[in-house]
Formats: C-alpha cells, structure tokens, sequence
C-alpha cells in the first residue's frame, strides 16, 4: 500500500463524511458528493480504486436517494393538503431550521409550510395539517437519504479495503 493510496483514501472518505453530512444539511448535496469522490478516487486509481460494478451501484443509489427525497416530501405534503406553496415554505423552513438543531430540522418545515399556506388563504387548520404532512414527508426523505449514504459510503469503504487486502496490501 503505497501512501498516495492512502492518502487518496483518506481524502476520499472525508469527502464522502462532507456528503453524509449534506444528508441532513439541505444545501448541500449529499449523496451526489459521495458518488462524485468514489467516481474521482475510480479514475485516479484505476484498478486499485474501486470495482466498477461498486461505482455504477454507487450511481443507482445516488438516484434513488434523489428519488425518495422528492417523493417522500412530496407525497407527505400533498396527503395532508398542502399546497405549492406549502412544499416551498417547507423546503425554505427546512434551510432555516438548519441554524436551530435538533428540532429545527422538524419544526423548520412544518412551520414553512404552515405560515406558507396561511399567508395563502387557508385556514390555520388546515395550513396546520398541510405543515404537518411537509414535515414528515421531510423527515422520511431525510431518513432515506441518511441510508442511502450511509450504504454508499460503506460499499465503496469494503470494497476498497477488501481489495487492498487481497492484493496484499499493494
């Protein structure tokens, strides 16, 4: 193992702890950052980086992470009556409710989409209940992102690591 194996290796996994990080901090974009280091570590390592088959499954989970973020905010918002404008004031929340941890990130989009749908007409409960749907829709597609990352960042580690190994460490 040579140290500019390792040191790729290293700049890598702390690319990919920026991406997993981007799974919870909207604003920055997760799993796409994760492909994008275990994409580079491929093309500057060749063989040695990881398997092929391990970068285009990296890619399918990219995809769905992006997938079931959309969806799960989507559909939350919508079964509980939000509006387009109670899904925009969910996603503005949700950056808001990044400066406030931990409950920000919950009460961020609930209460985007809320005042949102409010400064819109609708009643209070009913701007109420569409808040609530924006939130956990929120918090599905932020669960589903998590996962994604996770398994891509793991995939890419064990596989990396198990080659080493198998070529004896060269």
């Amino acid at each position: 193992m040579t140290p500019d194996f390792v040191i790729g290796f290293v700049l890598t996994l702390l690319v990919m702890l920026v991406g997993l990080v981007g799974t919870i901090v909207p604003g920055i974009p997760g799993t796409p950052v994760i492909f994008a280091a275990a994409f580079a570590h491929r093309m500057w390592f060749g063989d040695r980086g990881p398997a092929i088959w391990v970068v285009l499954t990296l890619a399918i989970l990219m995809a769905v992470s992006l997938a079931v973020d959309f969806l799960a905010t989507t559909v939350g918002a919508k079964k509980l009556g939000a509006s387009h404008r109670g899904m925009i004031g969910a996603v503005v929340g949700g950056m808001i409710g990044v400066f406030f941890p931990p409950f920000g990130l919950v009460l961020g989009p609930f209460l985007g989409a809320m005042l949102l749908e409010a400064v819109g007409g609708r009643a209070w409960r009913e701007a109420g209940r569409a808040g609530v749907g924006a939130a956990l829709g929120f918090l599905a597609g932020t669960v589903g992102r998590i996962a994604c990352g996770v398994a891509m960042v793991g995939l890419f580690a064990l596989n990396v690591l198990l080659a080493m190994v198998r070529s004896g460490g060269n």
